[in-house]
């Protein structure tokens, strides 16, 4: 049975950028120092109150984090309709402007690295969630929105070696593709050279 060799000058061929990829942008994220903030919206309610005269109660919230390694300053939350009732928590400094074309902002001076602020919203029919928000930016940019899914949040150290086994599968995968198509080669090669 004929043994394949490792040729592991071809490995480290292919490994070398692969690896310097992974190290550059993990670098990257490491010393870059920028303010990236995230926003997701927590999930919408509808209250039946029962009495002598019923009512429909409306509420959601949106939670906003600067996961990134600045200051995030000057952070708006732009609403068409910012209800009359709304808390946030912890409870830090804001102000609510006007906008000129209508609708209300909601300005937070700054959020520290992996701060984050939550805004709970109370309100009444016809009011709808789909009309109250209109965006969110920050000095540096805006806001990314994020679906969140509750989910089971495994230890680093085991997503660490997933990404370094699912690497070390890239290099493997390329690797037998060349030494694939290196075999291939030499076959076509004794092939047409039996023919002359």
């Amino acid at each position: 049975m004929d043994r394949m060799n490792i040729n592991w000058s071809v490995v480290a061929t292919i490994a070398a950028p692969i690896v310097a990829l992974f190290v550059g942008v993990a670098l990257n994220r490491l010393l870059a120092r920028k303010a990236r903030l995230i926003a997701y919206f927590t999930h919408a309610s509808v209250f039946q109150i029962s009495g002598p005269n019923p009512i429909q109660i409306h509420t959601h919230g949106i939670v906003i984090k600067n996961v990134g390694k600045k200051s995030a300053t000057d952070i708006r939350v732009r609403h068409n309709i910012l209800p009359g009732n709304f808390n946030v928590f912890p409870n830090i400094e804001y102000q609510v402007n006007a906008l000129r074309g209508g609708g209300s902002e909601i300005v937070f001076p700054t959020l520290v690295p992996n701060e984050q602020v939550s805004i709970a919203y109370l309100y009444f029919p016809p009011t709808l969630y789909s009309q109250i928000h209109s965006g969110i930016r920050h000095s540096d940019g805006f806001a990314t929105e994020v679906t969140v899914l509750p989910m089971l949040q495994y230890p680093p150290w085991l997503k660490r070696l997933l990404w370094f086994l699912i690497i070390l599968g890239f290099v493997a995968f390329i690797y037998i593709l060349f030494e694939a198509g290196s075999t291939s080669i030499g076959i076509l090669h004794r092939l047409t050279s039996g023919r002359t």
